[in-house]
């Protein structure tokens, strides 16, 4: 899953707005038929794996999260309106080998748009602002501190 925020949207990666996503992606795991298996929080938009038992309960709870999201957001920017323009973008994993480059590409996708500016982290860092620091599964692991996204207490 991939949900964009409208222009003009803080940085989704900043200590206090980091928060307000990171705590909705959390409301959004007490859902009884959904939840969110891995994330990637970037500047404009995030990266989700989710697990839904159908499509009716995907489709609300992805409802439901893009919600608290906006409003979350809404009320640290003291503002109103529409801050997720546009419906969720979703694509069914079917395979083991999909759901193995899927794992790669969400968990280091900060490291994809960190080229664009000129930035090559250490082939040992994880990133923060993502579940990568909670994935057990790294061939070779990570010898670097797990610290919290930027600020992030």
């Amino acid at each position: 899953m991939t949900i964009r925020v409208r222009d003009k949207t803080w940085n989704l990666r900043k200590k206090h707005v980091f928060r307000v996503v990171r705590e909705a992606l959390a409301a959004a795991n007490s859902k009884l038929r959904f939840r969110v298996v891995h994330y990637s929080v970037q500047g404009n938009h995030l990266h989700l794996i989710v697990e839904a038992e159908d499509t009716y309960a995907l489709s609300r709870a992805m409802r439901s999260l893009s919600i608290r999201i906006a409003k979350r957001v809404n009320a640290l920017m003291k503002t109103r309106g529409v801050r997720i323009p546009e419906r969720y973008h979703m694509s069914v994993i079917r395979t083991p080998p999909e759901m193995h480059l899927t794992l790669r590409y969400v968990l280091n996708n900060y490291r994809r748009h960190a080229k664009q500016w000129g930035e090559y982290p250490a082939a040992d860092w994880v990133d923060p602002c993502s579940s990568a620091p909670w994935f057990g599964r790294w061939s070779p692991q990570p010898r670097r501190a797990r610290d919290p996204c930027p600020g992030v207490d």
